[in-house]
């Protein structure tokens, strides 16, 4: 039920976003020919006519359109009648054209709103992390760190802890002997090397037996997140570099020796690669009866378990009249927006790997899932996110898109004509064919995901 439920609330959405374009075209006294919900692939489901329009429900629901009577192949209105699109006036082109984003941005804020009214809160998108149980083994230092159960976790090494994604991501990150390092710890690590062992070249081989004096361990750089990171709309980079398994064997074999005795295979570079492959602290920052404590540095194992036990809470925000759900409904969808119109350029410049996009199947199955977890108003704010993923995604300049007909309209104010009818033709059809290739990966990656579990 809860999937069906969300399947509703998205086939709305798209009901809005062209109920936008048909009605601002109707205000403007528009013919208009077709109303379609989907795309028209494949058998149509069902059709009837609304006074002059005629209304189809295609089987590929993954989209929607109207469509004018200069659009029909078979149009045989003349070149200059009025009953034509591309003869009114441009600016009620524009508007007909965002009127579907229009409507998405619209139906968002009013789905929010009513939450915010209706359910007298609104979820904040943060969480209070507490310690509800320390289950390292007796002799680990976490012991005498000062953490104690019930602290709640403000930060980690200057990052603010407000979900368990942000906590497991810097633990996991800074796992001891990961098998990377970053070429300014080596780069220290051979100085005091050479410091201690002179006679020696950084590249030449240490002759068989020789005892190499080394150096105090030092830990590797704290694993800091910014905001986008701990939210999960950016991938974190990495600048280390991976070492070699014989390198690894090396770092094994150390340990925490304070000498080392060659077995003349290797140099003083690379005995300072395998000193800098140690562990990232964590540095927590926790609140305990309202006053902030610092914990010693913590240090995760190589599985990356720091042996505590978490429980998360969410934080909401209560609603008491109109004007604080209006003023907490735009805080709730900025916040949000943001973080997609970032998630979106992450894309765009291949931060994020194509393998990680996913479209209507995923949103089905994780609405479905957050509303049998969390509730129906949950998934109806779920629906006004997408809504707003829906009109950011629509305007975008790509032909075929809302925003690449708006695109063509503006070039069309500018030339004062249209472009050639054959230009404008091809632009479209290859960008629509681009899209088409688009959804099927998208497609592919939601089934994959379901298939391996991972939604």
């Amino acid at each position: 039920m809860s999937i069906v439920i969300m399947i509703l609330l998205l086939s709305m959405l798209i009901l809005v976003h062209e109920a936008g374009h048909f009605f601002v075209a109707k205000m403007f006294g528009m013919k208009v020919e077709r109303f379609g919900f989907g795309l028209p692939i494949g058998p149509t489901l069902y059709e009837t006519k609304w006074g002059d329009v005629k209304i189809l429900v295609h089987a590929c629901l993954l989209g929607g359109y109207i469509s004018f009577p200069d659009d029909e192949k078979d149009c045989d209105l003349p070149a200059d009648s009025e009953d034509r699109f591309v003869n009114k006036p441009i600016y009620q082109r524009m508007a007909v054209v965002s009127a579907g984003v229009l409507a998405n941005i619209l139906i968002a804020f009013v789905l929010v709103i009513f939450t915010a009214l209706v359910w007298k809160q609104l979820p904040t998108g943060n969480y209070d992390i507490k310690i509800a149980d320390i289950v390292a083994p007796e002799d680990e230092a976490i012991w005498n760190s000062g953490l104690q159960k019930g602290d709640k976790i403000v930060s980690i090494n200057g990052t603010p802890i407000n979900n368990s994604y942000t906590l497991l991501t810097i633990v996991k990150l800074s796992r001891n002997k990961d098998g990377y390092v970053s070429a300014e710890d080596v780069d220290r690590n051979y100085e005091l090397l050479k410091a201690l062992n002179p006679a020696f070249l950084k590249d030449e081989e240490i002759i068989k037996d020789t005892v190499i004096r080394l150096p105090e361990k030092n830990n590797e750089k704290p694993i800091i997140l910014d905001k986008y990171m701990a939210k999960g709309a950016k991938l974190y980079k990495n600048d280390q570099y991976r070492i070699s398994e014989d390198i690894v064997r090396l770092r094994d074999e150390i340990g925490r020796s304070t000498y080392y005795v060659s077995d003349g295979k290797h140099t003083l570079a690379d005995l300072a690669e395998a000193l800098s492959d140690s562990v990232h602290p964590i540095n927590m920052v926790v609140e305990r009866e309202d006053r902030l404590y610092e914990i010693d540095s913590l240090y995760p194992t190589s599985t990356g378990a720091l042996g505590i036990k978490i429980d998360q809470n969410k934080t909401i925000k209560r609603i008491n009249s109109l004007p604080q759900a209006v003023k907490e409904s735009c805080k709730y969808l900025y916040e949000n927006t943001e973080l997609m119109v970032y998630g979106l350029g992450q894309i765009f410049t291949g931060n994020i790997p194509l393998k990680e996009l996913h479209g209507i199947i995923a949103v089905t199955k994780v609405g479905g899932d957050v509303i049998s977890h969390n509730g129906i108003f949950y998934g109806i704010l779920l629906a006004a996110i997408i809504s707003i993923d829906l009109a950011i995604i629509n305007f975008l300049p790509i032909p075929a898109l809302d925003g690449g007909h708006f695109l063509f309209l503006i070039i069309e104010k500018i030339r004062r004509k249209p472009l050639p009818e054959k230009v404008t033709e091809y632009i479209a059809n290859a960008c629509f064919i681009f899209l088409i290739l688009l959804t099927i990966l998208v497609l592919c990656n939601d089934i994959f995901a379901l298939v391996t579990q991972k939604l």
